[in-house]
């Protein structure tokens, strides 16, 4: 009896001392974590963005658009984080658009746990080059052929659900921040 009373007194103290040494490194890491979120975020901002210089935030509906600067102080595009689900779990996409709301500049994959291999190709630049000058209006297309439209993308083969889950991405954000800026 004594023996086990001694077996829970020391599980709870380890269980104790673990917690709050996960609680300590939590709370030091966390500014690091959202700091290089930021710098992250900042650098897609710009890929997607290229002729910008600085950008400005514009807040609306609980979405951070970002309007990008060019040196002169001309717009030279917006451009906006879009998430949705892919095959394997959340998709997370930095978009840019140029002032009108016609074409895509360019786009980022910031978060993705698609399939290795296969879905996770959506973050190399042969697919993403494809968002470059697209068409946007009404919608983007995804095709399984050579696109022959300027609003069509090639669907990755092997990973059509991963391709399909970036363009309902692109459709769905630039529809909402468009109505959003009233555009």
């Amino acid at each position: 009896m004594k023996k086990s009373y001694h077996m829970i007194l020391t599980l709870t103290l380890v269980g104790i001392i673990s917690s709050g040494a996960l609680v300590g490194i939590y709370k030091y890491t966390q500014p690091m974590i959202k700091a290089n979120q930021r710098k992250a975020l900042e650098e897609a901002i710009f890929q997607v963005l290229p002729d910008a210089k600085s950008f400005k935030t514009i807040k609306k509906d609980k979405r951070e658009i970002y309007q990008g600067i060019d040196s002169s102080g001309k717009i030279v595009g917006y451009a906006f984080v879009g998430e949705g689900p892919g095959y394997q779990g959340i998709i997370k996409v930095m978009i840019g658009v140029d002032p009108e709301f016609e074409k895509t500049l360019g786009i980022e994959v910031l978060e993705s746990v698609e399939t290795p291999g296969l879905g996770q190709k959506i973050t190399m630049s042969f697919f993403r080059d494809q968002f470059h000058n697209l068409v946007i209006k009404p919608f983007v297309k995804l095709v399984k052929k050579k696109p022959v439209a300027p609003n069509e993308i090639q669907a990755i083969t092997g990973a059509t659900i991963s391709s399909q889950a970036v363009v309902d991405i692109v459709n769905s954000t630039t529809s909402k921040v468009r109505a959003l800026l009233g555009k």
